[in-house]
């Protein structure tokens, strides 16, 4: 019997961990059986030479990569070329992430999100729309002349994509619940973030349908003694996820490990929040015509303020392991398994298991990506996968 591809001579990360003695087969983009034990199957061999393979990893918060930034260039196109640059580092499946924008720049955004779903664009899983129903006192680098309370036209607008994942962060205090579960019964999957919410009102918002929290510490009111705040909530829900920034930048070490220790295993995932220069040669990009930069890795707008990150989800992975102390299995958990369980793709998503889509990453000893496959379909790192269309 013949098979597309047979991914052998490496650790696979499986349900039981990194395996030495398993294979991988793949046939019409989907694994069909992880072998043990056997001199492997006939088909294409992909001599992993000793490195890891682990699931592709999963992004849910994605600005922009290459050189663009989706708010600037909300088209088919752009989100191509974000996805191309995010795959270098194992990306295999994103959502790229429209900051608070107008109604205009939101319906180009996810009229371009369908082309992309339809047209078959590498990886790309649905789109997540951070704002603009967020609170002034918590705006970031969002730009608070744009948040507003959604009406019934705003949720029908953001709710449109059709097909594909719709992740919607809002500010629980400022969005009616009503509304909250208009945008849930119409299939969004909603964040808290962005949000000056007390604990009582993070829990309210818990209560009409949030389940997530949009990089967990980053603009929402913080874990204190008497007033446990949005971080609180968030820590003492066990049922909801929690994105986190893990850059060594956004939040201390001692935070994130405090947030793993509080949540149970699973509800804890990688994001990268990433700005164009991830994949990109520019260190600068302009965002509501003021200019972001990166300086040592940092990306700040003119006011010395966090605006997004540098950060790739493979250096997010390392710095898992470096700096949180994880191993490199549950690491890789946390940018594949967890998101895709987020984001309610934890059945097709996320594993390397019979049945699961052969979206997959080859990393070598220094968790650096040799190659990456998106339904089975190799990408070169540096080339990233093909063009639009193809």
């Amino acid at each position: 019997m013949s098979f597309a591809l047979v991914f052998h001579n490496g650790h696979v990360l499986t349900e039981r961990g990194f395996e030495r003695d398993a294979c991988v087969v793949v046939e019409d983009g989907h694994i069909v059986a992880v072998l043990y034990g056997a001199p492997p199957p006939a088909g294409k061999h992909i001599d992993l030479g000793g490195g890891w393979l682990v699931p592709g990893f999963i992004d849910v918060q994605v600005n922009g990569g290459g050189g663009v930034l989706f708010n600037n260039d909300p088209s088919a196109e752009g989100i191509a070329a974000i996805g191309r640059a995010h795959r270098r580092f194992g990306t295999t499946g994103f959502l790229p992430t429209l900051i608070s924008d107008t109604a205009e720049v939101m319906q180009r955004a996810i009229d371009a999100t369908r082309v992309a779903i339809a047209a078959g664009v590498p990886g790309v899983l649905g789109i997540h729309l951070e704002g603009p129903y967020l609170a002034p006192a918590r705006h970031g680098t969002h730009d608070a002349r744009q948040f507003r309370v959604p009406t019934t036209d705003d949720i029908a607008r953001a709710t449109a994509l059709g097909s594909g994942v719709t992740l919607i962060t809002l500010a629980p205090e400022r969005v009616p619940a009503d509304a909250i579960r208009a945008l849930v019964a119409r299939g969004a999957i909603v964040s808290a973030g962005h949000t000056d919410a007390s604990y009582a009102q993070a829990r309210a918002g818990l209560v009409a349908g949030v389940t997530g929290f949009t990089h967990l510490y980053n603009a929402m009111t913080p874990l204190q003694g008497r007033e446990p705040g949005a971080v609180g909530a968030a820590l003492d829900d066990a049922a909801s996820w929690c994105g986190i920034i893990v850059d060594g930048v956004h939040v201390h070490p001692a935070s994130l490990r405090v947030a793993l220790a509080a949540k149970p295993r699973g509800k804890v995932f990688l994001v990268t929040d990433a700005m164009p220069m991830v994949g990109g040669d520019r260190p600068d990009f302009s965002l509501y015509g003021e200019t972001i930069t990166a300086v040592d890795g940092v990306v700040r707008n003119a006011a010395g303020a966090l605006a997004g990150s540098a950060l790739d989800m493979a250096s997010a992975v390392r710095n898992t392991v470096r700096l949180l102390g994880l191993p490199l299995d549950e690491a890789c958990r946390m940018a594949a398994q967890y998101p895709a369980e987020f984001l309610g793709l934890g059945g097709s998503h996320g594993r390397i298991a019979p049945g699961y889509r052969a979206d997959l990453a080859w990393l070598d000893a220094d968790i650096t990506v040799r190659g990456t496959w998106i339904a089975g379909r190799a990408g070169t790192p540096g080339s990233g996968p093909p063009p639009l269309g193809c």
